[in-house]
């Protein structure tokens, strides 16, 4: 099996339980915890076009009180949201596998075993 990529908050724990889904099948991976290596506009923005998203908001935490702070839920400008992700990874929805082209959120984590065999 090729190696994944998933996006990690150890505190989480459907990504915890995400990971130890990809720990049983023996998946080779790369963690990437990415609240202490935030990753750049350009990556999120790749990571959500693998996602399938149809725009920024599809792969945020709308939930977070960071999102209402800074008034996101009114905003329209593709360009700000995929910023606010950048500066403040705690809005990007968790867990994030990617598998080559393509990428899922592993919600509920059990999604990762049909990905993962897909």
């Amino acid at each position: 099996m090729a190696q994944v990529e998933i996006w990690h908050n150890p505190r989480c724990s459907k990504s915890r339980q995400a990971l130890a889904i990809l720990e049983e099948l023996e998946t080779p991976k790369s963690i990437i915890k990415y609240l202490e290596s935030h990753p750049s506009k350009e990556d999120i923005k790749k990571v959500c076009k693998m996602l399938g998203c149809q725009g920024a908001r599809d792969m945020m935490r709308t939930k977070e009180s960071i999102y209402k702070e800074l008034n996101l839920q009114d905003e329209t400008d593709e360009e700000r949201l995929f910023g606010a992700m950048a500066e403040h990874p705690k809005l990007i929805e968790r867990p994030i596998i990617i598998k080559g082209t393509q990428a899922i959120i592993a919600r509920p984590p059990e999604k990762a075993k049909e990905f993962l065999n897909s």
